[in-house]
């Protein structure tokens, strides 16, 4: 504790200076254009805002007039200004000056989307000065900004800043300075809307250490040079080069000296001596490929749906795999199943790939001659219904409460997991604890997938095979506003809810699930539920019986064998509190009587007191006897009575003086004006006693 105290002075006092240097800082420092002042003089609606420094250095005061305050300190504008008002207020005590904001006003001017005079921080840079301008208009030149304060014209680097994020690089801001931002030499005299991509694209260099890239790139162009720029870097800045470069004979000029540089070689192996670097004012050149196809006596043709289609030139060994590899294969859309060998003769053979790849021992690799050509088509739309597409020996339907319910190719390496994966899954309303398979037109088993996916893969999948049918039902969507639903879920896996809960009616319900579950999905017990007298009618066995559930007990004690086991078919019954058609048994309430707000019998239980009983009952009248209230114990052998003082209680508070009340026991009030008419009727005995004692005399 003392260690904390340490810490939190250490913590008081270090702030305490910072505020104090800063104040002092702040008060020592002279005031410039834009700074906004605050004049105290209590009792003067006009001195309630602050008042802006000009950028001619004054301030405006109401029945002064202008006065110069710029670079002045706050003290000596204080002490101007309490002997100027003095002559026309009075009450001038108290009055003070006081620096609000430290703000600096700058122009901003050139190319900027809303050139005006903007109000900084004393503190704020030329990035918070553009963000005021509206930001910079596509077109600016970054590495030429200027301020200008007076004759003066400071010029910066506004790029470098923004590359570095380097604030040193940034110039100092005085209030009234002039931020002027030049437009780029790459535009024309001509204002007119253009497209900064593109123009960004054709190059960014303004000056003469630019490279220049031309030829057989996608965005030629003088671009700015950096330094330690190789030839690739210079290429990916003019977006690559084209499917027709040749880039084995790429030609880098330095100093007014060609290199030839083999980029393709360099790709294969990579080696830094080889890479040739740029200076400034470099010229790269990639040529156009001259002999891009190179057609001779072993040349076979591959076309349609294939990676790289094109000629290639087959040697004696190459077979037809060697040529579908080297143009990198078939593409998803390519049908391989009906892929077609053209030979010079006219004849046309048909070659099953997948069938091939399956290993179908009727199928062959076919040979290939120059001059053959390889067609691979392109199979038909997927989205189309046809039946000929997949047999229905090869085929499995999913139906039911699928994303994309239909008839699916079935291969005996595929698991139930990768056929409902590729169905889509099932909806969010789906009862997934019981899929059917329907096998010869009967259900063959049923699987719970709820019950796979928490038991790590324990549970084994069914074993589908082709022809097979999948039944995925649907679960009815609310029971409280679809009822009509009902009859889509069968009884025998219902629990039926009724009375006190937020929305009675017919649920599911499985062996996973537990009773909270069930009361959850009827939003709960409301506000006029008996939580003590649920009520469980187990249905599912051959005779119904009775079980009796005390909610409340268990959210006291958390006892979780309090819970009875419910089944599919049971019914639960949540009575409503004094109104159970049961009636609460005379054995769990107390009977309050006499001078109470309400009398009547209460339900009580262990928990309760004689205070909790009395509160039930809205408490004593204002009539009531509260120090001769009589509680009678009720119990098996015989009945006591006994007199409670709740007036002395109350000034003098102890538990251990409340006499026990159980359930069955009875409570009585008396009121003050039988306790009168018993205080009339023993002075009368009494008076009637002292004459016949005298008359006996």
């Amino acid at each position: 504790m003392k260690f904390i105290v340490i810490i939190l002075t250490i913590l008081l006092s270090y702030s305490s200076v910072c505020l104090s240097n800063e104040n002092a800082e702040n008060n020592t420092r002279n005031i410039e254009v834009g700074n906004k002042l605050f004049l105290y003089l209590p009792g003067e609606p006009e001195f309630e805002n602050v008042f802006e420094v000009n950028k001619d250095g004054t301030i405006l005061l109401p029945e002064i007039g202008k006065v110069v305050v710029i670079n002045k300190q706050v003290s000596q504008v204080e002490g101007e200004l309490k002997t100027l008002l003095s002559d026309i207020y009075v009450a001038m005590e108290d009055f003070y000056v006081e620096v609000r904001s430290r703000d600096i006003i700058i122009n901003v001017l050139g190319y900027v989307n809303t050139p005006s005079q903007v109000s900084i921080p004393f503190d704020g840079n030329i990035q918070m000065v553009i963000s005021a301008a509206g930001d910079l208009k596509p077109g600016a030149q970054l590495d030429r900004l200027q301020i200008r304060r007076g004759e003066e014209v400071i010029e910066f680097n506004y790029k470098a800043y923004l590359d570095s994020g380097n604030s040193k690089l940034l110039p100092k801001l005085k209030s009234a300075d002039t931020v002027f931002v030049p437009v780029s030499p790459l535009l024309g005299n001509v204002q007119i809307d253009f497209d900064a991509q593109t123009l960004s694209a054709s190059g960014d260099a303004s000056d003469n250490s630019a490279i220049t890239l031309l030829g057989e790139v996608h965005n030629p162009g003088s671009f700015s040079f950096k330094e330690q720029m190789s030839v690739l870097d210079a290429l990916m800045r003019a977006e690559g080069v084209t499917r027709y470069a040749d880039v084995t004979k790429i030609r880098v000029i330095n100093d007014k000296t060609p290199i030839i540089f083999d980029l393709k070689a360099y790709l294969d192996k990579p080696n830094n001596d080889t890479m040739p670097r740029l200076k400034s004012g470099s010229t790269v050149y990639v040529p156009i490929m001259v002999d891009d196809v190179n057609t001779t006596s072993r040349t076979v043709y591959i076309m349609g749906e294939v990676q790289k289609p094109g000629a290639y030139e087959a040697a004696d060994s190459t077979n037809f795999l060697d040529i579908l590899a080297n143009a990198g294969g078939p593409t998803r859309f390519a049908e391989t199943r009906q892929i077609k060998i053209l030979t010079p003769d006219g004849e046309s053979i048909l070659f099953d790939l997948q069938g091939y790849s399956e290993g179908l021992t009727s199928v062959t690799v076919p040979d290939l001659n120059p001059g053959d050509v390889i067609f691979v088509p392109e199979k038909t739309d997927q989205n189309e219904k046809s039946w000929l597409k997949i047999p229905p020996k090869r085929a499995i339907k999913i139906i039911g409460a699928i994303t994309s319910p239909g008839r699916y190719e079935w291969s005996t390496e595929m698991d139930f997991t990768d056929l409902l994966a590729h169905a889509g899954g099932p909806t969010k309303g789906a009862n997934i604890n019981d899929i059917k398979i329907v096998r010869n037109g009967d259900v063959t088993q049923r699987f719970d997938l709820e019950k796979y996916t928490i038991t790590d893969g324990q549970l084994t999948l069914p074993q589908l095979i082709a022809g097979d049918t999948i039944i995925v039902e649907e679960l009815p969507v609310d029971p409280g506003n679809n009822k009509s639903q009902w009859i889509r879920q069968e009884s025998s896996k219902s629990i039926y809810i009724m009375g006190q809960v937020g929305s009675p009616g017919r649920y599911a319900f499985n062996d996973n699930m537990h009773f909270i579950d069930i009361l959850a999905a009827a939003d709960g017990p409301n506000a006029n539920a008996d939580l003590r007298n649920i009520r469980i009618t187990h249905r599912n066995g051959n005779t119904a019986r009775v079980s009796k559930l005390d909610l409340a007990l268990y959210f006291e004690t958390g006892d979780e064998t309090l819970f009875p086991h419910v089944l599919p078919g049971d019914t639960i019954f949540v009575p409503e509190k004094d109104k159970d058609w049961l009636r609460t048994p005379k054995e769990q309430v107390v009977r309050i009587m006499g001078a109470v707000q309400k009398p009547g019998r209460y339900t009580f239980n262990d928990t309760m007191s004689i205070l909790d009983a009395l509160a039930e009952a809205g408490g004593p009248s204002s009539s009531a006897l509260i120090d001769k209230i009589v509680v009678v114990n009720h119990s098996c052998c015989k009945e006591q009575s006994r007199v409670f003082d709740l007036e002395a209680f109350v000034k003098n508070p102890n538990s251990v003086n409340l006499p026990v009340l159980r359930a069955g026991d009875t409570l009585y009030v008396p009121d003050k004006g039988q306790d009168l008419l018993s205080q009339f009727r023993s002075n009368f005995l009494d008076f009637v006693t002292i004459i016949a004692l005298v008359v006996g005399l």
